[in-house]
């Protein structure tokens, strides 16, 4: 079991959501929940930093890339059940605009993979359900 397994109260995420070239930053998970699933990058925000912060540290952490945080775009709740119906995860996921600063990609050990995904390339990939939702009705980004 994981540190982040069975918590006691909601954990707060972030992600970014990163344009370059008309491609979009996306990350393939390599840990629960989630795992297998390409998703917009982010990761824990931890205690005293601000959405912005937190999700520059993660980004980079998680990609190698360095951003420019902006406004959030996008709020959901990420809750899984184990089969006797406990709390598994519990996460408030808050994703971010933000800008291409500099970096080449370098999946950190949280990811599979990570790559700028093109809109018809984002149609074969495994894409979560929420990452979905984000690009194709706020972006009109693939699908």
């Amino acid at each position: 079991m994981s540190k982040n397994e069975y918590p006691n109260s909601p954990r707060v995420g972030v992600g970014a959501v990163v344009f370059k070239d008309g491609n979009v930053l996306l990350v393939c998970r390599g840990q629960t929940p989630s795992k297998g699933f390409w998703s917009i990058p982010g990761g824990k925000l931890e205690l005293g930093e601000t959405l912005q912060q937190g999700v520059e540290r993660e980004i980079f952490e998680e990609t190698g890339i360095t951003i420019h945080a902006g406004r959030p775009v996008y709020t959901f709740d990420l809750i899984e059940h184990d089969s006797m119906g406990r709390v598994k995860f519990h996460y408030v996921i808050v994703d971010l605009m933000a800008d291409y600063v500099n970096g080449e990609i370098q999946p950190g050990d949280d990811s599979i993979d990570a790559r700028w995904v093109s809109p018809q390339e984002i149609e074969k990939l495994k894409v979560s359900q929420r990452t979905v939702e984000l690009l194709k009705h706020h972006f009109n980004f693939g699908f």
